[in-house]
């Protein structure tokens, strides 16, 4: 490999991607973008939950229980005369919920016996709905513990519940999703980009102009890899930036580990970009191919939003081919709970053999040749 004609491919690819705004846009601007509607717009919390309450008759009680809903975050209770005007609302989709205080509610507590509370919930959502069902009964349980110390007695249950919460002690859904949307935008950047270099190539009829010089086909190669993995890397940096300092999202993990991490999985991702470039001389069927291949696998597999242990176990091996899976779990792990040595070293192995799986098949499949 001759440098100083590696230096002068570089120079004239990264000439390239500053007269391309789409690739300064991709780089930068999409990321903004993105943590922004996923920061602000997405969350897998349920907070501020319409939720109907029917009081059949007004009493100390009732309305004790009914003030633990009204000063929860997760609810917005809205006062009903009728459970029938409640079920209406609820078919019509203006409640998620209904809390129901029968008229005899305080008056079965007062003597002792059982006082039901009924509680009918939306389950359309199912993952919702569940949400709804604990935060009810946490309000239920504080409630009874309230209610048994004004009576100077002690709440007495079988099982003592203490919650621990580790990791993300705050259960902000926003903690989990923007570190796994790092590796999405680092996907784009480095997949979608380089996936349509060698095509771009093609098309101008710059290829053929390339191959009668001395240049070799490893320098054409590694001059299409240098400035779109500086490019992934200042993009990815700047992702990093925002979740920090914008989102507060807690990075306990070290800064070296987040970078190194980093560059394995952008030159994963721009050796996977490269290899579609080398098999498809089109940008536009290149960018299809690299949508299906990269991004998608990447957003549905890569644990970045559904958990990949619900999945069905054929799905589960699948993931074990999305770069994007091992990357994830670096990320969220060191954001959440630091340098976990074990965890980084096994999924940075994956993305090294990946890397390497696929740099065999570009040299296989590059050939300073036109046919």
């Amino acid at each position: 490999m001759n440098f100083t004609r590696l230096r002068g491919l570089v120079r004239k690819e990264s000439l390239q991607i500053i007269r391309d705004p789409s690739s300064i846009g991709i780089a930068f601007f999409l990321p903004v973008l993105l943590l922004l509607l996923f920061g602000y717009g997405v969350s897998l919390d349920a907070r501020h939950v319409p939720l109907a309450v029917v009081v059949e008759q007004n009493s100390p009680q009732a309305m004790a229980l009914v003030s633990g809903f009204k000063q929860s975050d997760y609810f917005l209770p809205v006062s009903m005369r009728s459970i029938q005007e409640a079920e209406q609302a609820m078919m019509q989709r203006q409640v998620d919920g209904i809390i129901w205080l029968r008229h005899n509610f305080a008056q079965e507590l007062m003597t002792g016996s059982e006082a039901p509370v009924g509680v009918i919930v939306n389950g359309v959502d199912a993952n919702k709905a569940r949400l709804i069902e604990g935060y009810v009964t946490g309000v239920w349980y504080n409630w009874l513990e309230r209610m048994t110390g004004e009576q100077g007695q002690q709440l007495k249950m079988p099982v003592t519940v203490e919650h621990r919460i580790w990791f993300n002690a705050e259960v902000n859904s926003r903690n989990y999703l923007v570190p796994g949307l790092i590796a999405i935008i680092m996907t784009l950047i480095g997949a979608m980009l380089t996936s349509m270099v060698m095509a771009r190539e093609w098309e101008r009829g710059t290829m053929e102009a390339l191959m009668v010089t001395p240049v070799t086909i490893r320098e054409i190669t590694s001059s299409k890899i240098i400035p779109y993995f500086i490019l992934g890397m200042g993009g990815m940096l700047l992702s990093v930036l925002m979740a920090v300092f914008l989102f507060h999202v807690p990075l306990h993990g070290s800064m070296w580990a987040l970078l190194c991490s980093s560059s394995l999985f952008m030159f994963t991702a721009i050796t996977m970009g490269l290899l579609i470039s080398v098999a498809a001389k089109s940008q536009f069927v290149a960018g299809q191919i690299a949508i299906v291949i990269t991004f998608l696998p990447a957003f549905i597999l890569s644990g970045f939003v559904f958990d990949i242990r619900t999945m069905p176990v054929v799905i589960q091996w699948l993931t074990h081919l999305v770069a994007a899976r091992y990357f994830v779990d670096i990320l969220q792990t060191l954001f959440l709970a630091g340098n976990i040595w074990p965890l980084f070293l096994v999924n940075s192995a994956w993305l090294a053999l990946m890397a390497l799986f696929f740099l065999m098949i570009i040299k296989k499949k590059s050939h300073k040749l036109l046919e």
